[in-house]
């Protein structure tokens, strides 16, 4: 039971949501709760589909209110006369099964925050429901349709009210159509928001050791000293905003900018000053106002703070555009950066982090080359014109760059690029696409996907480059990681640091490791969580009842593979020997050891192996979702299903509820009379008392 599926992996997430949905439900009529299935279908649809990061199992405030402000009212129509379902009361519902079934996301708030979070907001619900502005374009139709008389589940019916809109014959409600036409045209709407996959879990040092490599760059100093010389009572400036020439010559040696101020004639000749000035304009460190340069009152815990300065002057270089590679008079024109400035400079970032190895210059270079192509549509023009425009834009990103450097969020090196950037498509080095983050997957090539001849022609180009010789190589600072991933969160992606779930529980931290650390950094992360427990053998007890109270049996596996492998010295491997007569995780056990190739048919009695047939048996149902999912997959495995499910049905599994409900479902798919049925479990029966044991 994975908490967070591929955006495309769309089978998979319908069987994990039915079987999801299908708990939730039986739990909450245990529990005497509130419970709408369709609602808390659409939550989870709504997690998976409408968000960034897609963890079904972790649900912040602005999740909460964005699922019953937004996504509701968008995408569920409810017609006059339904009864309408109760989305805030089966939202407390999922929330309380996620903790209770220990499925919910320990870097989340806790249960009592996002259950008065859906406080919050629960009275505002039906309003939302019924502002027409809020609807999605489908839903407006068939709601005015329905208001209008129309059986909108009449198919014949409905096609032709949608004759008579289109003929004009249709009163409806302008205004609303229009925002609703508006949002769905810019992209608001929550339907046609992009999944962005999770980044590799990162290692960052304590914010004291950041706090003093802030210290350390020249640029902090900088814009401290602005400020400083700045002051609260201000520094005259020109009519048009820039300081004045005998000023302006001051601050290049206070500050240090380097600038040759002998026979300048306006500030606006000083380059590096005047980009120090607007920048830190644009970190609200100094303002100008009624003809004088102020440093900001409210920005001095900012200026005490080097690492909070740091991270405010990074932010400001997003709004840098015109002050780095703006024209600077009339005969000059912007580069196509200029016009894709912010989104490239997000992309540029986004691809650096997390990578494993640094980023040659000429594969970023290309990789944003790409990303202009598809922006400008660059289908007409000569190859020279189009060069040219590329080696402008180029030139422009390398000030850029420059100026990351120079701040500490960037650092270059010259080396020979990693063997991984010189392949393009995947599919033929599959290895290579493993735990790789998804921007250097995306960078190198969708597997599968046959380019055109010239861009066959560009990779080649692009090979010889990166062989021929050192390249230089980017990658971030680790000022710069950690401001990226205050970005990252900031929109709601995820961003693992290793460290981060040293106080989480058991179950949680095992979930998070099996969804979402590679085997690496779930190494770092559990020897972590062990070492702040204090005693060692009390944290592995806590690690195996975490697996063994959870109720999801795939989800169980996954958790127990990761002892077995993030452990060190072999240590999981001993660990699940000696659990190998627990009577309630043997299945779980026997499977993980016989997957690893630790464990081989010939080692196990046969009471292991019906045990371990069980296991497999109800780990598939699981998988298709139960119910109807289930009937169709055991159809689907043939005729020897039959004894395999009376071999599992004739085992000492500890989960006789799962075995019942696959008796049942088997019993739906391979329609078998009982006679037979109970001659192959009599058959599996004899052979178990009266087989030879096998021992290791």
């Amino acid at each position: 039971m994975r908490m967070r599926f591929e955006a495309g992996a769309e089978e998979e997430f319908e069987a994990a949501c039915g079987l999801l949905v299908d708990r939730l439900v039986r739990w909450a009529g245990e529990q005497g709760l509130p419970m709408d299935g369709f609602m808390a279908e659409s939550a989870l649809d709504y997690r998976h589909r409408a968000t960034a990061d897609g963890r079904l199992g972790l649900w912040e405030p602005r999740h909460v209110e964005e699922l019953l402000l937004c996504w509701l009212p968008e995408t569920i129509t409810e017609l006059p006369g339904e009864e309408r379902g109760d989305a805030p009361g089966t939202l407390r519902t999922l929330l309380r099964f996620l903790h209770a079934a220990r499925l919910a996301d320990p870097r989340g708030p806790a249960l009592e925050d996002s259950l008065a979070a859906v406080d919050a907001v629960a009275e505002l619900f039906p309003g939302a429901m019924a502002d027409r502005t809020r609807w999605g374009l489908a839903k407006f139709w068939a709601m005015t349709a329905a208001e209008q008389g129309v059986d909108v589940l009449d198919g014949a019916a409905l096609q032709r009210f949608a004759e008579r809109a289109q003929r004009g014959e249709v009163a409806y409600d302008q205004q609303a159509l229009d925002t609703v036409m508006e949002r769905r045209l810019t992209g608001r709407a929550l339907s046609s928001v992009a999944r962005a996959e999770p980044q590799l879990p990162v290692v960052l040092p304590p914010d004291d050791e950041l706090r003093r490599r802030a210290e350390a760059s020249t640029i902090v100093g900088q814009l401290r000293g602005l400020a400083e010389w700045a002051g609260r009572d201000g520094r005259a400036v020109t009519a048009a905003g820039r300081l004045r020439m005998a000023d302006a010559r001051e601050l290049v040696d206070v500050l240090g900018t380097g600038d040759k101020a002998e026979g300048a004639r306006s500030s606006a000749d000083l380059p590096r000053l005047g980009l120090l000035v607007e920048w830190a304009k644009r970190a609200r460190l100094v303002r100008v106002a009624k003809g004088r340069l102020y440093a900001v009152a409210r920005a001095r815990p900012v200026l005490a703070d080097p690492l909070q300065l740091w991270l405010r002057a990074f932010e400001a270089c997003f709004e840098l555009r015109q002050a780095l590679i703006g024209a600077r008079s009339g005969w000059h024109v912007e580069s196509m950066l200029f016009d894709a400035y912010e989104d490239v400079l997000e992309d540029v970032l986004n691809t650096l982090y997390s990578l494993p190895y640094p980023m040659p210059w000429p594969r970023l270079r290309d990789s944003v080359h790409l990303a202009y192509r598809v922006r400008f549509q660059l289908d007409g023009g000569s190859d020279v014109q189009h060069r040219m425009w590329f080696e402008h834009a180029d030139r422009d990103l390398r000030t850029v760059l420059d100026t990351l450097v120079d701040l500490g969020a960037i650092e270059r090196e010259w080396g020979m690029a990693d063997p991984v950037f010189l392949e393009v498509d995947l599919s033929a080095e599959p290895e290579l696409s493993e735990g790789m983050p998804p921007e250097l997957e995306e960078l190198l090539g969708a597997p599968g996907v046959a380019p055109d001849p010239a861009a066959q022609e560009r990779d080649r180009r692009l090979r010889e480059e990166l062989t021929a010789g050192p390249v230089e190589l980017l990658r971030l600072t680790e000022l710069g990681t950690r401001a990226v991933r205050q970005r990252l969160l900031a929109v709601g992606r995820d961003a693992p640091l290793v460290g981060e779930l040293a106080q989480a529980s058991a179950a949680g931290l095992l979930g998070v490791l099996a969804d979402d650390y590679d085997p690496d950094a779930a190494r770092v992360e559990l020897a972590d969580w062990i070492a702040a427990r204090g005693e060692r053998d009390a944290a592995l007890r806590q690690l195996v009842e975490a697996v063994r109270s959870m109720p999801f049996r795939v989800r169980a596996q996954a958790m127990l593979a990761v002892l077995l492998t993030a452990l060190p010295d072999g240590e999981g491997e001993r660990l699940l020997r000696g659990l190998r007569g627990d009577a309630a995780l043997a299945p779980l056990v026997l499977t993980a050891l016989a997957h690893h190739e630790l464990l081989s048919p010939e080692d196990m009695t046969d009471a292991e192996h019906l045990l371990l047939i069980a296991e497999n048996l109800l780990q598939l149902v699981e998988l298709a979702g139960g119910g109807d999912g289930a009937v169709e997959v055991l159809r689907a495995q043939g005729r020897d299903t039959r004894d395999a499910v009376a071999a599992a049905l004739d085992s000492a599994h500890p989960d006789r509820a799962g075995l019942e409900e696959l008796g049942q479902l088997a019993a739906r798919a391979l329609p078998t009379p009982a006679a037979r049925l109970g001659r192959a479990r009599k058959r599996r029966r004899t052979a178990g008392k009266s087989g030879r044991k096998r021992h290791r």
